[in-house]
């Protein structure tokens, strides 16, 4: 269960013993579970009251995108306005 590790676990539970005493350790311990308890129970609320805001608030109204259909950049010329036809080229010379 503990990898291994079992030796290090009883050196520091034996320690514990030594610096506390027999008496203060069951103390110890229960505020210790208390305050795991409490510290559970604080970040579950956290948790719950986020979810619930985030759950009650409106949805936001996307805008869908608009299609954009080309126009071109200019209407055909009229014929008046239309460039002049080109010069043949003539190889006499």
């Amino acid at each position: 269960m503990f990898g291994g590790h079992i030796w290090e676990l009883a050196i520091v539970l034996g320690l514990a013993l030594v610096v506390f005493g027999p008496k203060r350790l069951p103390e110890i311990g229960g505020a210790l579970g208390k305050g795991i308890r409490e510290f559970k129970q604080s970040t579950s609320e956290l948790t719950d009251s986020i979810t619930a805001s985030h759950e009650a608030q409106a949805p936001v109204a996307v805008p869908q995108p608009v299609a954009v259909v080309p126009q071109p950049s200019h209407a055909a010329a009229p014929e008046s306005e239309a460039s002049p036809a080109p010069v043949p080229y003539s190889n006499a010379g």
